[in-house]
């Protein structure tokens, strides 16, 4: 249903920074950086696989209160890697990884806080 989502930041370099180590585990990379010139207000930069960035971070006060935002990751393996990464990236702990069966019964994620107090989390809905 949703094509790309994005968040300000007010540090686009550390968010930047934090955001490729806890996306690496779950194979998502720097897909497209925009620059303030061409923004018209501030460095954007694109995160995705492929081709087509669907998360994007971009220099700016934010707007409204911390978001959430949930990745999709391929297995559990994944959402731990992520947690790890995250947090060795600067994230702070709001969830370590594990079954929340309170979502449904193969509900795997981790939660963390990232640098401007969003909360990221990587998911994986399979069974082990």
């Amino acid at each position: 249903m949703i094509d790309h989502i994005g968040l300000n930041v007010r540090d686009v370099a550390r968010a930047t920074e934090f955001y490729l180590k806890a996306l690496a585990p779950l194979g998502y990379g720097i897909v497209m950086q925009v620059s303030a010139e061409e923004t018209g207000h501030g460095a954007a930069v694109g995160f995705g696989a492929g081709q087509k960035p669907s998360f994007w971070i971009g220099e700016g006060e934010p707007k409204s209160g911390p978001m959430h935002v949930a990745f999709v990751a391929p297995s559990r393996a994944a959402v731990t890697a992520f947690y790890q990464a995250a947090i060795r990236a600067g994230g702070k702990d709001n969830g370590a990884p594990g079954l929340r069966p309170d979502y449904h019964a193969n509900y795997y994620g981790a939660f963390v806080f990232d640098p401007d107090g969003n909360n990221a989390e990587a998911v994986c809905h399979m069974p082990e």
